[in-house]
């Protein structure tokens, strides 16, 4: 930043702070968490991970490359097996051709061209979503 002395100043401070204890409101919250016992945690992973097997699968079958993911809940799928190249268009339509979104991955790449072909699905809904998406998806292509 360029300005003022005392503008940097004042902004050095935020960025400082907001850098530094961002998370401070969620210690509370990781402490809680902590407590639950070993089934709470053992439960939530096998529940993702029938969500993430159901949801890959629905767009393996609607014709997507699927990468499926094992520390996230989101499934980068490459778009080209369905003639696609352009995740931007491809994820701008897909409301209106579906009823799902997607995000594209090129939103994360400094070089745009190199994630182009790939977007991206969550799967931390209802399993009933889930295979309701897939439907809408295999349908739509």
């Amino acid at each position: 930043m360029t300005s003022a002395p005392e503008l940097v100043s004042a902004v050095r401070s935020a960025k400082q702070f907001l850098t530094y204890v961002a998370s401070g409101p969620f210690q509370y919250a990781v402490a809680e968490a902590l407590a639950l016992p070993d089934a709470y945690f053992e439960g939530f992973r096998a529940d993702m991970l029938t969500k993430r097997n159901v949801l890959a699968s629905g767009l393996a079958d609607a014709g997507f490359e699927v990468f499926r993911t094992a520390g996230t809940y989101f499934i980068t799928t490459d778009i080209r097996p369905l003639g696609e190249t352009d995740g931007f268009a491809f994820c701008r339509a897909l409301p209106e051709r579906a009823g799902i979104v997607a995000i594209p991955n090129a939103v994360f790449c400094d070089h745009r061209e190199a994630g182009a072909p790939f977007v991206r699905f969550a799967f931390c809904k209802r399993v009933e979503d889930l295979e309701e998406a897939a439907k809408r998806l295999k349908a739509a292509f």
